[in-house]
């Protein structure tokens, strides 16, 4: 169980905002903090790293307290085992991808852990290149293998795929869902991108303006609170054809086949192959990238 509650004033550019946070989640959760910039999500992982020190609260994990306002007392980064993945890649350019995995390990001794999250992440045979010489998507898995050799705790992602197009975004997803079946950590992923919601959260917390206003099943919020006939269905998507300004999609729903007119940007992400939610609002079909057996866990 992680439990947190803090507050901290923020500098935001609509001015000053204050963050006053409530929230709890299970130990190997994968949960999403979403919402527009300036809303606190990254404030809030910079806290529950130690990196940033919230004006007042309290923090526990695994009923092991990491702050507290009232007792003056912050467990140091370095003992929390966390790790963070970044927007940016934050590797080191003059490191072999092999070099900087090592420079993120806090036991030397324990080299073979390399080798073992180099082939997790596919990315045997490029241990002794540089990162310069890497694919956006490539570098990210090193930025998160680097994280993972010293089996941290928790992991928190603040937008990680922001930076990569549509198709490596989904690849990248797909390493993030395998990673968490794998590894079970509790994970914190700050996104504002539906599909990603969809796709890799059991439950997800909207926070608007440094506070938490709704949370839930991704399907809850975003869904069943905005359809009038609240139909939904989980399919796997067939076919996508484009037909003048829209795009058919052919999604299969159990044994049947059904048509689904979708806009350019409620396709971004998608593919042959994607899960996707269908959804019908006053019988207009909406549609929504999901992992139905990633999300109903």
């Amino acid at each position: 169980m992680m439990k947190i509650s803090v507050k901290k004033l923020m500098k935001t550019s609509d001015g000053v905002e204050r963050l006053d946070v409530d929230l709890r989640m299970e130990k190997g959760e994968f949960v999403t903090l979403f919402g527009e910039s300036g809303a606190g999500k990254t404030t809030l992982l910079r806290i529950i790293a130690g990196l940033t020190e919230p004006d007042e609260g309290y923090i526990e994990f695994d009923r092991k307290v990491w702050f507290d306002s009232n007792k003056r007392f912050s467990l140091p980064v370095q003992q929390r085992r966390v790790g963070f993945v970044f927007q940016e890649y934050s590797l080191f350019p003059h490191m072999t991808i092999r070099e900087n995995l090592v420079y993120g390990l806090a036991d030397r001794s324990k080299t073979s852990v390399i080798d073992e999250w180099l082939e997790i992440m596919n990315l045997k045979g490029l241990e002794h290149q540089r990162p310069h010489r890497l694919s956006g998507g490539q570098r990210q898995r090193v930025a998160l293998a680097r994280c993972m050799v010293n089996q941290p705790e928790i992991l928190l992602l603040d937008e990680p795929l922001s930076a990569l197009d549509a198709d490596l975004r989904l690849r990248l997803q797909d390493e993030m869902v395998r990673i968490h079946q794998r590894t079970r950590i509790t994970t914190i992923f700050v996104s504002h991108e539906v599909s990603e919601v969809f796709k890799l959260s059991g439950r997800i917390f909207v926070i608007s303006k440094g506070k938490i206003v709704k949370t839930g099943h991704p399907r809850d919020v975003f869904i069943n609170g905005h359809l009038s006939g609240k139909f939904t269905f989980a399919g796997e998507i067939v076919e996508i054809n484009k037909d003048g300004v829209a795009n058919i999609l052919t999604v299969r729903i159990g044994n049947n086949i059904s048509k689904v007119v979708a806009t350019d940007e409620e396709i971004v992400g998608l593919r042959v192959g994607s899960k996707v939610i269908v959804a019908t609002r006053e019988f207009n079909p909406l549609i929504f990238e999901g992992n139905p057996s990633l999300s109903d866990k």
